[in-house]
């Protein structure tokens, strides 16, 4: 999922003029991430500083932050920093699982880590930094250890699925299973939307919100992950090269059906020209498929998805509207729905 660093930047600028100053905590976010994935064993320091040292944009922990200013936490408050930490951690230890899986040479601008030095030494990096998502989780309570557990389980699930809709589930030895719209939702609601959804409950969990506008901030994060990673979808088709800089076309190749192509395969059908170039696709077969979606209709309505589901995210924002919570934060968050919204054009 890609959010460009001017937009965050743009967003926390807006914020600090209207009293809405996350810089504070970003930087104890910052400064904390370093001590808590130092390790004794000098290549295991060395690798899980390796993506932090490549940059990232934290917008995992801006929603925590920003949920907990919304409960009447401060930025500073040592378990918000902490639980933002904590999802960030975890997002990072996905991100060394995802290249060792994906077999991705370069993340942020450097090599990947199982290129860097090996699979195993990748894969035990993201393991360590899980390690010390859940020992800090368990410093801030029950409650946060049980919803980054359900979220770990999440991701995992996602993966796993992701993988059974594809053209390669054989390969792993899973047993295929049909990938369509239901299927697909079900995928990106583990895969990326639960992570930014827990974000959202824990900032608000942790400010002590009512158990009501817990879950209204977990539905709000839920539907922008959702919209978000349509939107990505849908720009790995039709931009020349996404935000993330992946070359166009990249879940083609890995035999994944997004939402553009489920759409595009119920309106043509699965005997059409788009699915015979989508079968084991060659790159002249996969430039091929990208000029037919570029085209159809299903394209717009996928963009259509990404913007209804940033519709139902500021939807759910309603409720805070009401003059008992800070306006500016309910406007960074409704503004994070509108960018999702828009990056589809």
């Amino acid at each position: 999922m890609a959010i460009s660093r001017g937009a965050l930047d743009a967003l926390t600028a807006r914020g600090a003029e209207r009293g809405v100053d996350l810089a504070p905590g970003l930087a104890l976010v910052e400064q904390r991430l370093r001590t808590t994935i130092a390790a004794d064993l000098p290549i295991l320091d060395q690798a899980g500083r390796h993506l932090m040292d490549a940059g990232g944009k934290r917008f995992r922990p801006i929603l925590v932050l920003l949920a907990g200013l919304l409960g009447g936490a401060r930025v500073t408050d040592d378990a918000l920093v902490d639980a933002a930490v904590v999802v960030e951690l975890v997002h990072l230890s996905t991100l060394y699982h995802d290249d060792v899986i994906d077999g991705a040479d370069v993340r942020r601008g450097a090599p990947t880590a199982h290129v860097k030095w090996s699979n195993t030494v990748a894969i035990l990096t993201g393991d360590f930094l899980l390690a010390r998502a859940s020992q800090l989780s368990a410093q801030l309570g029950v409650e946060v250890t049980r919803v980054m557990a359900a979220t770990i389980a999440d991701l995992c699930q996602g993966q796993i699925r992701e993988v059974q809709g594809s053209r390669i589930a054989g390969q792993h030895g899973l047993p295929p299973v049909e990938a369509d719209r239901g299927h697909y939702l079900d995928v990106i609601d583990e895969k990326t939307a639960s992570l930014i959804a827990s974000s959202c409950r824990l900032g608000g969990l942790l400010a002590g919100l009512p158990r009501e506008g817990v879950e209204t901030l977990s539905a709000y994060g839920r539907h922008l992950g959702r919209s978000f990673q349509l939107a990505d979808d849908v720009l790995d088709i039709a931009s020349q090269e996404t935000e993330s800089g992946k070359e166009p076309g990249t879940d083609l190749r890995e035999g994944v059906r997004t939402m553009p192509v489920l759409y595009a395969l119920e309106a043509d059908g699965l005997d059409s020209e788009l699915a015979r170039l989508l079968d084991d696709p060659t790159e002249q077969q996969v430039d091929a498929a990208l000029d037919l979606l570029r085209a159809h209709p299903a394209l717009e309505l996928a963009r259509n998805d990404a913007r209804l589901e940033a519709a139902k995210a500021k939807r759910a924002l309603r409720v805070f509207g009401d003059g008992h919570h800070p306006q500016p934060v309910v406007d960074g968050l409704v503004w994070l729905a509108d960018y999702a919204g828009n990056r589809v054009g």
